[in-house]
């Protein structure tokens, strides 16, 4: 081969020549949020249904993801197909992510936690106001630059996430119309959880939600986990249908072979399926 000719060949295949660009999800931006009463910075995930530009009239749903570093990216993935083929409602996706300077997962502790527990190192107990700052802040936030529904907002958290969703639903249950609770550490405080549903459900008038509880089959003591995971999340299940509220809809979902570390991503797609997809069948 000619020199020339293979310096030229060489340069084409070169990793240079072809510079590695950085992958965005599309329609999708950060926005930095301050709490109005903590002052912290929260960044907000946004990304836009693939109709919302043509259709300037239609109002969007809204999925409300907390861990939005974890979560945003699956939950955006996961929908994808659904949404652009017709099986789903499309939705805005809005990721909120931790507060700035925070290290660690200081934030996420303080803020899912609803009550202190001296026990733990970081801070905690936060969830009473983190949930004032995603109803007064973030939804306003949300309402002024958006078209979103109102009426149709849809909560997902794993986790001490899912912890932070039950507090919600038990302590201002209208804030969303659909609960995704994945993997719930109902155990944190010595179950304290449990405690506030027992007097919650004195109070439980009218409510209208769907809420959909999944657990990995093998977050058992008996398996993979510390603790009694499945079990937990079965109980929260059993005192939500005593309830009985008409317009309440609730579903437990076990996912096989799963655990702490993989439910997730099927928690997620499956109960958003549940509470938006076009042909909504319970």
């Amino acid at each position: 081969m000619p020199l020339l000719v293979l310096i030229i060949f060489l340069v084409v295949l070169s990793p240079s020549s072809n510079a590695a660009q950085p992958f965005e999800i599309p329609r999708s931006s950060v926005v930095d949020l301050q709490d109005s009463t903590s002052k912290r910075i929260y960044p907000l995930f946004i990304k836009l249904p693939k109709s919302y530009s043509n259709n300037i009239d239609k109002k969007y749903p809204v999925i409300y993801l907390t861990d939005a570093w974890y979560s945003f990216q699956i939950v955006s993935g996961a929908t994808r197909y659904p949404m652009n083929s017709g099986k789903m409602a499309e939705a805005i996706i809005v990721g909120i992510s931790y507060a700035k300077g925070s290290k660690g997962d200081t934030s996420r502790v303080l803020d899912y936690t609803p009550s202190k527990n001296s026990q733990w190192k970081k801070n905690t107990g936060g969830a009473q106001q983190h949930m004032t700052f995603i109803e007064k802040d973030v939804f306003n936030y949300m309402a002024a630059n958006y078209r979103v529904d109102t009426k149709q907002r849809t909560f997902i958290g794993n986790s001490l996430g899912g912890l932070f969703g039950s507090y919600i639903l038990l302590t201002k249950p209208d804030m969303f119309k659909n609960y995704i609770l994945g993997s719930p550490s109902y155990w944190f405080d010595n179950k304290s959880l449990f405690a506030l549903a027992d007097k919650a459900s004195l109070n439980m008038v009218d409510i209208n939600a769907n809420v959909f509880i999944a657990i990995g089959e093998r977050e058992s003591k008996a398996l993979e986990s510390s603790y009694e995971m499945v079990e937990d999340a079965q109980q929260f299940y059993q005192k939500i249908l005593t309830w009985q509220q008409e317009k309440l809809t609730v579903k437990m979902l076990v996912i096989p072979e799963a655990n702490h570390q993989t439910a997730f991503p099927t928690t997620a797609i499956q109960g958003l399926h549940w509470v938006l997809a076009t042909d909504k069948k319970t």
